[in-house]
């Protein structure tokens, strides 16, 4: 949701935008609709009026007059229940039309039409050269019996698998540690649910438009990302503007249904229905310049994880049909993945301005103004997409895996797997 008075008064930036974002709505049509549901609310708002005032007087009519107000009555409610009508139909198409419109990105973002065209601003570490032939991580899993794919497609279709043993371990070791990274600088960890209302999905962004890939049970959703959650925390909330910026952290298992990527990244775990996430998210103040500090802020959290597991990266720009609606600017970690022999997304982080803050209603008060919060929010571990660069980097000749020294502790010591 935006600015709709921005949007009257710049119609032809937002038609840029809607243009480099990919997005297939017209602006001309939702301002007619705008300007005939502006018409129409004080059309109707007097006639109820209108109705009400001659309600109260019809005790005190008699005879000829009281008829005569009755079939006037009579036109006026025939009259209101068809303006009605036409408000309703109205206020339908003007709010789904709507909760399509995007936010208008920062200057610096680059205009593209989909991923090939993000723009690299910096890399960081070497990728491991090898002396033997590279082993994939899902050879490796099988070898090592900490990855079952066969059994999980057996018991839950395509794209699903266990971890075992030390795979699960490792796992959980990747979130404790990238937990406790954030909790250290003092982050507020959470737990969320992870089923929410249509509310909460429309809230974050994620509605309309992430409907195919979004698994729905009888009166919820399941949560593609804690960020749904976590940032619906305060939906309908005035914050205390001394209590911002809010740093949370939230820790899930997160579900995609992947629709529209039938044949794309089948083998191995790295386009899996069923995953976890600890995500960065946060509320401060309406202000770009702080938003955008906060920013780097949340990048450098990922990346230190990545540093301190000695993982090869880049960091990409990303590009405007790429970045979806709400986003104001947004940068994509690419890891190095041996089998691939290429950098790939492990990692987005997002600055949605107050886009979300405006859907969710999420407010903070200032010189007697109330404003609505800006929202951020980045990955700090996925798994277990993550864990294709951990063991395809560390594997070593003879078929094993070291253990990145930063997890050890969370392994009791152990060193190989």
């Amino acid at each position: 949701m935006i600015d709709l008075q921005d949007l009257r008064n710049r119609p032809d930036v937002y038609k840029t935008v809607l243009k480099n974002k990919n997005i297939d709505l017209d602006v001309d049509e939702f301002l007619k609709i705008d300007e005939e549901r502006k018409q129409l609310i004080p059309v109707v708002e007097e006639m109820r009026k209108k109705q009400n005032e001659v309600s109260k007087e019809m005790p005190k009519l008699k005879g000829k007059e009281k008829e005569k107000i009755l079939k006037e009555m009579k036109i006026l409610s025939d009259d209101l229940k068809k303006k009605q009508e036409v408000l309703k139909e109205v206020e339908e198409k003007w709010n789904d039309m709507q909760l399509k419109l995007p936010s208008i990105p920062l200057d610096t973002v680059p205009v593209g039409k989909d991923d090939s065209e993000n723009v690299e601003i910096k890399k960081e570490g070497e990728p491991k050269t090898f002396d033997f032939d590279v082993v994939d991580h899902t050879d490796l899993g099988e070898k090592l019996d900490i990855i079952d794919i066969p059994r999980g497609v057996k018991i839950a279709g395509a794209r699903s698998y266990f971890l075992k043993g030390n795979g699960a371990r490792l796992e959980h070791a990747l979130l404790r540690f990238a937990m406790d990274h954030l909790a250290a600088k003092g982050w507020t960890v959470f737990s969320p649910p992870v089923m929410v209302g249509w509310d909460c999905l429309m809230g974050t962004g994620f509605f309309p438009g992430a409907e195919e890939q979004t698994y729905e049970t009888d009166d919820n959703y399941l949560i593609g990302t804690s960020e749904v959650s976590v940032c619906s925390y305060h939906k309908g909330e005035i914050l205390d503007l001394k209590g911002l910026p809010k740093r949370y952290c939230g820790i899930s298992p997160c579900f995609r249904r992947e629709a529209g990527t039938y044949g794309k990244d089948t083998k191995g775990l790295y386009r899996v229905h069923q995953f976890m996430k600890v995500e960065q998210v946060v509320l401060c103040e309406a202000n770009q310049e702080v938003a955008l500090e906060i920013f780097e802020e949340i990048r450098n959290n990922a990346e230190e994880v990545l540093q301190a597991l000695d993982l090869p990266y880049r960091v990409v720009n990303v590009c405007t049909g790429d970045m979806g609606q709400g986003k104001v600017f947004m940068q994509d970690i690419e890891t190095w993945m041996p089998s691939r022999e290429a950098y790939c997304e492990t990692h987005s982080c997002s600055y949605l301005g107050d886009f979300q803050s405006r859907r969710l209603n999420i407010r903070y008060e200032e010189d007697g103004k109330k404003k609505f919060v800006h929202t951020l929010n980045n990955t700090c571990i996925a798994t277990p997409r993550i864990l294709i660069p951990i063991l395809e980097t560390y594997q070593n000749k003879d078929g094993s895996v070291t253990v990145p020294e930063v997890l050890r502790p969370y392994m009791g010591g152990q060193a190989m797997l």
